[in-house]
């Protein structure tokens, strides 16, 4: 598909383009792929979304391919060698988060049978939208501010409205691709 459009943002690097044109936007129930997008999220806080994708990789590696319960189950010396790793964006607050998350999601997964029941029963069907330039999207909305909000409350970390708007275009909750994408 190296022909056809893609959104304006997506074509800064070959990263970018394979996570745009294989996962951004596309609908998943998947609690793996799910929580792997929201650690994603957590990192990219402040930093481009190109740095984070160049460090998945070493990500996948200190956190144990995002297996939930071995992430949830990491101890403070996991995230000490972690911290240790150039390959990845070594933000302890980050690192933390990311099991602090995985606990948090494992409680979701127990209350809600997965987290994909909860996260969709609470964003309903996926949006369409229909930008004809990317920065016309909103960086949060009344959802995803409601979201950060119950996150928060069941004790995620690093995930306020903005990180989770951009988790829902990820996951597919709202289809922000633009008008003359060829993925949309």
């Amino acid at each position: 598909m190296a022909d056809k459009q893609r959104c304006s943002w997506a074509n800064s690097s070959p990263a970018m383009q394979a996570y745009h044109d294989n996962e951004w936007g596309r609908p998943t129930y998947d609690n793996h792929e799910l929580f792997e997008r929201l650690c994603m999220e957590t990192y990219q806080a402040g930093l481009s979304w190109a740095t984070v994708l160049n460090k998945r990789a070493a990500f996948h590696r200190d956190f144990h391919n995002y297996r939930i319960e071995a992430v949830a189950a990491m101890t403070t010396t996991e995230i000490d060698a972690a911290m240790q790793d150039a390959a990845i964006i070594r933000n302890r607050r980050k690192l933390e988060a990311t099991v602090n998350n995985a606990q948090a999601f494992l409680r979701i997964v127990t209350e809600f049978g997965s987290f994909a029941t909860y996260f969709w029963t609470f964003v309903g069907a996926p949006q369409q939208n229909t930008w004809t330039d990317y920065r016309d999207a909103p960086a949060q909305t009344p959802t995803s501010a409601a979201l950060a909000k119950d996150l928060k409350k069941r004790g995620f970390k690093f995930l306020g409205p903005v990180a989770t708007y951009a988790f829902m275009q990820s996951v597919g909750a709202v289809n922000d691709h633009e008008l003359n994408c060829a993925w949309r």
